[in-house]
């Protein structure tokens, strides 16, 4: 007899939720100027805006929490962390950071910053995440997305879809001095083409593409072990590997990585940049002191990098990734059969609902996956994030908006968070906005943006 599945744990500890009214989300979505990271987060049910930092952390480490040293200098949660950053991820150097865009913020500082010419340059990878991509063009330098072109087929089952285009890397890499392309950035998994994960083989590769040409390899590494899970159940050769095995080869093959740890890290705050050039890591502890705090604390409190060094090895758990990408495959297949389209096959951390094929009445200028995300909050309070013109931004030189291949309303699932009710709540909100899609028949316009990464902050209005 097989048994139904069960998460691999159990709950000690609830928050309630609050459920509003459909004319209460009408006047809060007005009120926050058609921005769905203006909401109140209790003026929302189920909160799929993302996953980083919204998970719940284990006793384990709330229990390290309370052990945590606040020393300045040399606390023993930062010796706790480099243990199981050695033996997670394999770098022997690392800087503590507050979150992820803080490490790329150091990191990009050091080789694209003052003193080192940014502008000109080409920083190459696949789908930059926005704020990598913020950070690279805020210093002059152009993100070159070489993202393989399976990617751009959101009905597609390729099982790699945030694998680099080779030939592509290759032309890049050959199309400047060596100076003049300073790092390529490898982001497994690839959260801007949907989550999906980049295949052993391609980082092998791509690695010996950036050693030929003597490009530093930098792997964000925010969701390795999803990435790693996805390598022992889709690629040959890998399923009798374990998690950690996996991952530290992959790894291996960067020169090092930075990690907002509020992803694989299972904690609230915090990330990491790893180098395996103790030299570079000199270089950068100059920015990290600058910015962030003292090189073993790199603005963390110790309980915090006590919670992460417990988290990192949690997250590598067979169990708990079995549990943690089984949610989000639910999520999906619930949603499939309501009829919406989503990107397959689904990611690790989300699901991706194609808004173009969602809507495909609205004009891609009046913002669809944006006006989609208003809709499911409107319809049953549930607050996913757009993936389209609005995060794409603007042409850094012709100031015109860029549009996206797709454009895609992401539910992240917050991890340990949720139960599988929720998941089918949350399926069945943006299956009633399917059955009244026709009806939607008007986007949104700009009255107000920021010039960079101005989907954070970008304030809207109706179009008439």
């Amino acid at each position: 007899m097989e048994f139904p599945f069960a998460e691999p744990y159990r709950i000690k500890t609830v928050e309630p939720i609050k459920r509003t009214s459909r004319e209460e989300r009408v006047r809060i979505i007005a009120a926050a100027k058609y921005n769905l990271f203006n909401i109140r987060a209790e003026e929302v049910y189920i909160d799929l805006l993302t996953d980083s930092g919204t998970g719940a952390m284990s006793s384990a480490q709330w229990a390290e929490m309370m052990l945590g040293d606040e020393s300045y200098a040399g606390a023993s949660s930062y010796y706790k962390l480099k243990d199981s950053v050695r033996e997670i991820l394999g770098f022997d150097h690392f800087l503590p950071t507050h979150q992820g865009r803080a490490a790329e913020n150091v990191l990009l500082s050091a080789l694209v910053g003052p003193g080192a010419g940014g502008a000109g340059m080409l920083v190459p990878g696949n789908a930059h995440f926005d704020t990598t991509k913020g950070h690279i063009e805020a210093r002059g330098a152009r993100a070159v997305d070489c993202t393989t072109a399976e990617a751009r087929d959101p009905s597609s089952d390729y099982p790699f879809k945030g694998n680099v285009d080779l030939e592509l890397l290759e032309s890049t890499l050959k199309s400047r001095p060596r100076g003049e392309v300073p790092l390529c950035i490898l982001t497994v998994t690839c959260n801007s083409s949907g989550g999906q994960p980049v295949s052993m083989a391609n980082v092998r590769a791509v690695s010996s593409l950036c050693k030929s040409r003597g490009v530093p390899l930098f792997i964000d590494a925010a969701r390795f072990a999803e990435n790693a899970y996805f390598i022992k159940t889709r690629e040959a050769g890998h399923a009798a590997r374990s998690i950690r095995e996996i991952a530290l080869e992959m790894l291996s093959y960067a020169d090092g990585c930075t990690m907002s740890s509020k992803k694989d890290g299972l904690v609230n705050i915090g990330g990491l940049l790893c180098f395996r050039d103790e030299e570079l890591m000199r270089k950068a502890m100059t920015y990290n002191i600058m910015y962030e705090g003292f090189n073993t604390y790199g603005g963390m409190a110790g309980r915090d990098l006590g919670a992460l060094s417990v988290g990192l090895r949690e997250a590598t758990e067979l169990d708990y990734l079995e549990s943690r990408i089984g949610q989000v495959t639910r999520l999906g297949g619930k949603l499939e059969g309501y009829g919406v389209p989503v990107l397959r096959p689904y990611g690790g951390h989300a699901i991706f609902v194609d808004a173009g094929r969602f809507l495909p009445a609205l004009p891609r200028e009046e913002f669809v996956a944006q006006a989609l995300g208003i809709e499911a909050y409107i319809e049953g309070g549930v607050r996913g994030v757009e993936i389209g013109a609005l995060m794409a931004d603007r042409d850094p030189d012709t100031r015109e908006n860029r549009y996206p291949a797709l454009e895609l309303l992401r539910l992240a699932v917050p991890r340990r968070a949720y139960t599988n009710d929720h998941m089918d709540y949350a399926a069945a909100v943006l299956g009633s906005v399917y059955e009244r899609r026709d009806r939607i028949t008007r986007g949104y316009r700009i009255t107000r943006e920021a010039p960079i990464m101005r989907h954070f902050t970008v304030e809207l209005e109706p179009v008439k």
